[in-house]
């Protein structure tokens, strides 16, 4: 798993991306860095690796791919669903090739948005973020 370093403190916010082609992740990491929230980025090549990384530290986004080595990112999604802690967690799909039976397991799964990687980009982010941080103010 890659962690890519930055200036900013540790007390912000941490993506988790979960995607195994390279050019994909750099992609996705520089719409992070582009974002408000100036997140620190971890990144994971397969859905285990997303385990050994949701297990390790807090994370307050996750970037989903659905065609991962090891599995479904939808069959994920619906896994992280299920946990009471995880399930608070914003995920947002990015795929090449959203299809129908993706779509309707991201829903069933409370997945944020489902995006076309051509059309990813920071707006999804800023929005995750923010309905992120009112559901935290509503629980406070």
């Amino acid at each position: 798993m890659q962690q890519y370093a930055t200036t900013r403190s540790s007390q912000d916010a941490t993506c988790l991306i979960v995607e195994d082609s390279q050019f994909d992740q750099e992609m996705m990491t520089r719409v992070i860095g582009r974002s408000e929230g100036k997140m620190q980025v971890r990144v994971a090549a397969t859905l285990q690796s997303a385990r050994e990384a949701l297990a390790a530290g807090k994370i307050s986004l996750i970037l989903l791919d659905n065609n991962m080595p090891d599995g479904l990112g939808a069959e994920f999604a619906l896994e992280l669903s299920l946990d009471p802690k995880l399930s608070r967690i914003p995920v947002i799909m990015v795929s090449d090739w959203p299809t129908p039976f993706m779509w309707e397991k991201a829903a069933s799964a409370g997945v944020l948005f489902v995006v076309n990687k051509a059309e990813f980009g920071v707006r999804y982010v800023e929005q995750a973020m923010r309905n992120e941080s009112r559901k935290r103010a509503r629980l406070s």
